[in-house]
């Protein structure tokens, strides 16, 4: 949907001899129905991006989730400029493949060394680098790995590009976000407002697994989803759907497990091919473009993400509706009011999420 269009709003108007035949223009009506509301926000898109335009990077652009999610900030009119830096060798030809597509941002590739040429006067940074998971495999079993990438990635941020709004894909997020943190903190720049674990895509399963189940419009649907990043620490607030909708228990208890475990469900129909990340390049994108629109002094701009924060007793990091504005997070507010099967769904997995970001935490002391 955004992607047609984005390019039809780029492209010149054809002659008159290449206009497009009745009948295609027929068949895609339903399509442009379906996405007019996303043709609206790219729009606005559009107009902003004469006032301000970002320089965007993504590290480990090379990778199953960074491919797309490069080719959709490509595609986004806010973006002017676009690095993609991964350590696989093909990443200069990711690049170069992007650089031939018809937008204004100009993108180039970088690998090996070139770490903060690829960062240098970014304003926002993605990161999905690391290792994906495998079937059998927990978001704790990546800690290792993908631990020790986001440190030396966040460092080079630190460095090349102090104040960029930072987004953090890697999992496990409720760790590596901690670590990110740490990171920042160690060399005297961490900006609270300017760090988010993305945690879009638990929000976006939660639209569309509820509008399925109740024949919505997924475009027009929310469900706020608050807590973590991982399995059981992601608490979907059914009771605060938009529309509202009422659930048997057996209904909200498939809904809650399926938007908990959604990523495993992908993993398992990969049977070992890899983990969600077209889903996940989707709601990257989707993401940096709404923290752009607030960078670019949008108004209303509110997302569910996970920042550090004092709302919730006991833990210094968790996912809640923030609004977003010219120096990143503006305002985060409260969760609102839950149900009592809610309140318990966020009493029991707070010690998982505390204990997830104090390992993080820990990790980070321990690899200066």
């Amino acid at each position: 949907g955004p992607c047609t269009s984005i390019v039809v709003c780029q492209v010149a108007p054809r002659p008159a001899q290449e206009q497009p035949h009745h009948c295609a223009s027929a068949m895609f009506s339903s399509l442009r129905a379906a996405t007019s509301c996303a043709s609206r926000s790219i729009s606005r898109a559009a107009t902003l991006q004469q006032e301000r335009g970002f320089k965007c990077s993504v590290l480990g652009a090379a990778g199953g989730i960074g491919q797309p999610l490069s080719l959709l900030l490509k595609l986004n009119p806010r973006v002017t400029a676009l690095t993609c830096f991964d350590v696989a060798p093909i990443t200069p030809g990711v690049a170069a493949d992007l650089s031939h597509i018809a937008t204004g941002a100009k993108t180039e590739g970088f690998t090996g060394d070139d770490l903060k040429k690829a960062l240098d006067g970014c304003d926002v940074v993605v990161i999905p680098a690391g290792v994906p998971r495998k079937p059998g495999m927990t978001r704790d079993d990546l800690f290792n790995i993908n631990a020790g990438i986001v440190k030396n990635l966040v460092a080079g941020c630190a460095e090349a590009c102090p104040k960029a709004c930072i987004l953090v894909i890697s999992n496990p997020v409720n760790s590596t976000v901690p670590i990110a943190a740490e990171v920042l903190k160690h060399r005297g720049v961490y900006n609270p407002k300017k760090l988010f674990g993305v945690t879009t895509l638990d929000v976006c399963r939660a639209r569309t697994f509820v509008a399925e189940a109740k024949g919505f419009d997924p475009l027009k649907t929310k469900v706020p989803v608050i807590g973590g990043h991982a399995g059981t620490t992601i608490v979907p607030l059914l009771s605060q759907a938009e529309p509202a909708a009422t659930f048997s228990d057996e209904e909200r208890d498939a809904l809650t497990h399926r938007i908990m475990f959604g990523g495993d469900e992908v993993v398992k129909a990969k049977a070992g091919g890899g983990s969600a990340t077209l889903s996940m390049a989707y709601t990257g994108a989707e993401f940096a473009d709404r923290v752009m629109a607030g960078l670019a002094g949008e108004a209303g701009v509110t997302e569910c993400t996970f920042v550090e924060t004092d709302k919730v007793a006991g833990a210094t990091f968790f996912s809640l509706p923030v609004t977003l504005g010219k120096e990143g997070v503006e305002t985060i507010h409260d969760y609102g009011t839950v149900n009592a099967h809610e309140k318990k769904l966020i009493e029991d997995m707070m010690p998982d999420l505390i204990a997830q970001a104090k390992k993080g935490v820990e990790w980070a002391a321990a690899n200066k």
